[in-house]
């Protein structure tokens, strides 16, 4: 997808007062996750055309900017874990201090990540939780296990959407295994490995992009799924529920990070700085569903965005747990487990 707005002279007249950058901004990010309004509210406000192209995961986005495409973009929007590896193999650029004015409104618990410390090269931007949703007219019965991705019961075996997402898919096996991620021991990747390749005869599809429409349309009667992907679905009309499992859930953050080589750098520094303001954030997540790393938000968000299911873990669900980041040996382990897997 690419999205480009103009404005004309006589709307930009009406802007008096506000800062006009002029030139161009180039975003890499996740489909249907940011509000077209608010990219044109950026444009209107500092002369900026705006292209966003798009891409389904953290793992699609690494390979093209190693591909060719670094200096091609000047933002992208990795997971937490992606924002470390890109980091580690010198593609993301450094944010000085001082650069972001509104660098003080990231909230607390989001300024020193483990996976960015100090925030060197990113700023927060949504986050929540990765597990799965389940057809209530296709099945009845306990959801609270991650049994219904890798042994599902027979009302759902076959039919069944898994994300394209190596990092999530094998994180949410580790939880179901009850075994470290990265692990090293032979035994327990092997384990991993079985799982993964008997559990797939009873997976009808992977896909992200398609999270949400497989479960409106029926396709799918289980899916992997984030949560604010999955309120969307049943805010669509599907009869879905979604799990926060015994075994835990995978967490996430997504973050706007400055690439090395980006063509508009200036401009990528006010849109982060953008961003950062608590009612253009707040406007992600109503649109998104999902949950800001940024302080002073609430005032700006619609109210059910509380009491959504999807938003609340139940009572005795598992903990959460990020993606790790795997040494380069066991790396290599888990790519080729997910390449038989893919293939």
């Amino acid at each position: 997808m690419k999205l480009t707005a103009f404005l004309g002279a006589s709307a930009l007249t009406l802007l008096a007062g506000s800062a006009h950058a002029e030139g161009k901004l180039s975003i890499y990010h996740w489909f249907e996750y940011i509000p077209a309004e608010l990219l044109e509210k950026f444009e209107a406000e500092y002369d900026v055309d705006v292209t966003m192209d798009t891409y389904d995961s953290n793992e699609a986005l690494l390979a093209s900017l190693k591909a060719g495409t670094l200096g091609s973009y000047d933002v992208a929007v990795p997971g937490d874990y992606m924002v470390e590896i890109m980091a580690s193999e010198g593609l993301l650029d450094t944010i000085a201090a001082g650069e972001l004015k509104n660098m003080g409104n990231i909230a607390p618990e989001w300024a020193d990540p483990a996976f960015d410390p100090g925030r060197q090269h990113s700023i927060p931007y949504q986050w929540g939780s990765t597990s799965f949703s389940v057809n209530r007219d296709a099945f009845s019965g306990n959801i609270n296990t991650t049994d219904m991705i890798f042994n599902p019961p027979a009302e759902v075996a076959g039919k069944i959407n898994v994300l394209d997402s190596q990092g999530e898919v094998m994180a949410l096996a580790s939880l179901h295994l009850g075994i470290p991620q990265c692990t090293n021991d032979r035994d327990q990747l092997k384990a991993l490995d079985e799982l993964l390749q008997s559990a797939s005869a009873n997976w009808a599809s992977f896909g992200s992009d398609v999270a949400k429409d497989v479960l409106v349309s029926g396709d799918a009667a289980v899916g992997m799924i984030w949560n604010g992907f999955s309120a969307k679905a049943r805010a669509e009309g599907a009869n879905i529920e979604y799990s926060y499992p015994d075994q835990g859930f995978v967490v996430w953050m997504d973050n706007v990070v400055l690439l090395a080589d980006a063509p508009n750098r200036a401009n990528a520094l006010l849109f982060m700085d953008f961003l950062l303001e608590p009612e253009n954030i707040a406007a992600v997540t109503n649109y998104a569903q999902y949950a800001a790393g940024v302080t002073g938000v609430t005032e700006f968000l619609e109210p059910e965005l509380a009491v959504m299911p999807e938003n609340n873990p139940r009572e005795g669900a598992g903990p959460g747990a990020f993606v790790a980041v795997c040494d380069q040996a066991t790396q290599e382990v888990y790519d080729r487990i997910w390449t038989r897997l893919r293939s």
